[in-house]
């Protein structure tokens, strides 16, 4: 059967996604992973993503996703395998996925998860979506969980785990640095007891 696992950049105080753009007082905070990330760090994403044939999304990240990589050069590899590989995206507002290969999922989402779970493939990569992926984790169907750890604080954003009201453990299946300072940690949850 195929895993789901969820891959997020993340700061110290758990931010995955800085306050946007309309948000003038903080520009120095946007791009606050880009110190951090590297040719090394770029070789971990890449080997993460050859062991997926489909991409998991929630409607923001899916939102922002079809509007960039759709218009990228044909000859551009990355952009290839993003715009080629099968999305799946999770609403409760969207009426129709229209970029390549995409697939609304809307309803029960665990039940459809579970289908496609049950599909003959690789994995199913998580792609950014911090609630999805916090939503997931809290209905215990994430199988692993990547994180890229940028050593910086932002003070401010959207926490992964923000105002949770469960607990969660987790074993350690790998952990990495890189000289950029950023850590990479697999993480797989734990049975529920």
């Amino acid at each position: 059967m195929r895993k789901i696992n969820a891959a997020l950049f993340i700061t110290l105080d758990g931010v995955y996604e800085a306050p946007g753009p309309g948000d003038t007082t903080l520009l120095e905070k946007r791009g606050w992973s880009m110190p951090y990330t590297s040719d090394e760090v770029g070789e971990v994403i890449g080997d993460n993503m050859m062991t997926s044939d489909a991409m998991l999304l929630g409607r923001i990240t899916y939102e922002g996703f079809a509007s960039f990589w759709p218009n990228v050069p044909d000859d551009d590899p990355f952009g290839q395998i993003m715009n080629n590989r099968t999305k799946y995206v999770v609403s409760t507002t969207m009426n129709n996925a229209t970029w390549k290969n995409s697939h609304l999922i809307q309803g029960d989402v665990a039940a459809e998860l579970a289908k496609i779970k049950a599909l003959s493939g690789k994995d199913i990569s998580i792609v950014g979506s911090g609630v999805l992926t916090r939503t997931l984790i809290e209905m215990n169907l994430v199988d692993e969980l990547q994180l890229m750890l940028c050593p910086v604080v932002l003070g401010q954003g959207k926490k992964l785990f923000d105002d949770t009201d469960y607990t969660k453990k987790m074993d350690v299946v790998e952990v990495r640095t890189f000289d950029s300072g950023m850590i990479y940690l697999r993480l797989k949850p734990k049975a529920q007891d």
